[in-house]
């Protein structure tokens, strides 16, 4: 039977002779320490986040026409940057009222020139690269792990389609009220705002939704509620960069999926799963390049796909 083309059934296993490691003769410890990659994409990603965000600031503060307004709406340059779950609540509030004079050309090009760009990058890398709520989290990730780690909480998963029907309900909101009614919740907007313009008491809401998942569930909005993710999640289904996955470099170790932030997209790399022997993550992959960095055998890397791995 063949295995590479049978895409219902696992590969068989690997021969032991075939481990990465012990084709070097070397223990799976002493091939980690050799091969751990640290925290290169991670610091990558920082940085390009914190950039961004401070360029909101500087813009506003020293009146400067380069990255105004905010991450729920903004113009770069004089060019207009629309959130695509914003514009379809402005849409669905547009047709429900009959008042299409406010969808203007700005608006059009606004909304599809984000859609194609994060098409282009493919699943949530929005969420890791750009929204500031994100990088709040992974710190947050870092005690929920402790305290779960040291037996003081618990973990509490739920549904992960449950983020649809928030992102269903949002919509019927501004149907129903003829208002943006998610921007009153959405931490993305709060934080970006807040640093933008100056803080208010709103931030209660933030830093209330920060400690619910640092002592309840982990990434509770960011996998389960927020309509944002979600939209990105559908658009980057056909884009076509993402993270490569390649079997005969995994050891099985699934140190990737200890820090993956969305563990269901590496499904592949836990032993006897994979039915290929190249697997790329779903949509859902925030790219954050977590799982890259942490893979001591290289198994894991950003691609372009049709093409070899570019990075």
């Amino acid at each position: 039977m063949n295995w590479r083309m049978n895409k219902n059934k696992p590969l068989p296993a690997k021969r032991k002779e075939d481990i990465p490691y012990i084709k070097e003769g070397i223990t799976f410890k002493e091939w980690k320490a050799k091969n751990g990659s640290g925290h290169k994409w991670r610091s990558i990603r920082w940085t390009v986040l914190i950039s961004i965000n401070v360029l909101f600031i500087i813009s506003f503060s020293l009146d400067l026409a380069i990255l105004e307004g905010s991450l729920s709406g903004s113009r770069l340059i004089g060019f207009y940057l629309m959130d695509p779950f914003n514009s379809l609540q402005e849409l669905v509030i547009s047709a429900y009222s009959g008042h299409f004079g406010l969808l203007t050309m700005n608006f059009a090009i606004g909304a599809l020139t984000i859609l194609f760009f994060y098409f282009l990058m493919g699943g949530r890398t929005y969420c890791s690269w750009i929204c500031p709520y994100h990088f709040l989290a992974e710190w947050g990730d870092k005690l929920h792990n402790y305290l779960v780690k040291k037996k003081k909480i618990k973990e509490h998963k739920f549904n992960i389609y449950l983020r649809f029907v928030f992102w269903t309900g949002f919509l019927l909101l501004a149907l129903l009220t003829q208002n943006l009614v998610f921007e009153d919740v959405n931490p993305v907007g709060i934080l970006s705002r807040a640093m933008i313009y100056g803080p208010g008491l709103i931030l209660l809401w933030v830093l209330a939704l920060l400690i619910f998942e640092i002592v309840y569930s982990k990434r509770f909005w960011c996998s389960y509620i927020c309509p944002i993710g979600a939209t990105w999640s559908m658009v980057g289904k056909l884009s076509p960069f993402g993270v490569k996955f390649e079997l005969d470099k995994c050891a099985h170790c699934r140190d990737c999926q200890d820090v993956c932030e969305v563990p269901h997209v590496l499904w592949f790399v836990e032993r006897g799963k994979a039915t290929k022997v190249r697997h790329d993550a779903g949509s859902d992959c925030t790219r954050c390049g977590l799982c890259i960095d942490a893979c001591p055998g290289n198994a894991l890397n950003y691609t372009i796909k049709g093409w070899d791995k570019i990075l």
